[in-house]
């Protein structure tokens, strides 16, 4: 009598964020079903605004999970940015209803994991269509995230440079001075902020999203 065979579940793992002066880094994991696969999956940056929307809603459509996190502005300025995103991602794995056989993270280094198999892969946006699924999620809620953050500061246009150094960006943090959502770690930021005094407060409410 044969055994039956094991279900398999790759996740792949993707972060979004990492080079804005303002806003979270925000992972994403995903596992998709091999039964139905996506077509035009790549690295998000490859893709339109149009076209990551509607392969966004087409992953959260066909996966078998999917799980979205974050790690917040206060965690990237004490942890610094590298750990923070890797604490983002670990957060998204957790967020899955289905534990991973196998994990494939996007870059060179992996997140902690344990009792996980994971590997590394650089490019891995580009080679595996999971962490490419994985990219476009976070891509897609962090922008969210950053329109969100326009409406509550609307004097920094976050909704066009999504908090990353752009010069329009640096020109409004040197007209207004920093908001609570910049990150003080980041050298632009924290080179303002010992020249000023100016800093504007409150701070939103993280959040996650996931298949259920």
């Amino acid at each position: 009598m044969t055994e039956p065979s094991v279900l398999k579940y790759v996740a792949g793992v993707d972060e979004a964020g990492r080079g804005p002066l303002a806003g979270p880094v925000v992972a994403a994991a995903v596992i998709l079903d091999e039964n139905c696969p996506i077509s035009g999956l790549t690295d998000s940056k490859k893709l339109s605004a149009s076209q990551r929307a509607k392969l966004e809603a087409e992953i959260k459509h066909s996966a078998l999970d999917w799980a979205v996190a974050e790690a917040s502005i206060e965690e990237i300025d004490r942890l610094n940015i590298l750990q923070a995103s890797l604490l983002a991602m670990k957060r998204a794995v957790l967020l899955l209803q289905r534990i991973p056989t196998l994990v494939l993270i996007d870059g060179n280094r992996l997140p902690d994991l344990s009792g996980l198999e994971a590997r590394a892969i650089v490019k891995g946006d580009l080679s595996e269509s999971c962490i490419s699924a994985a990219s476009i999620l976070a891509k897609e809620y962090r922008d969210r995230q950053m329109v969100i953050l326009d409406q509550l500061y609307p004097l920094y246009q976050f909704a066009r440079h999504k908090g990353y150094p752009t010069k329009l960006h640096r020109e409004l943090l040197k007209l207004h001075g920093a908001c609570a959502v910049h990150r003080q770690s980041f050298k632009p930021v924290r080179d303002l902020l010992n020249r000023s005094t100016r800093f504007r407060s409150s701070c939103p409410e993280n959040f996650v999203e996931s298949a259920t």
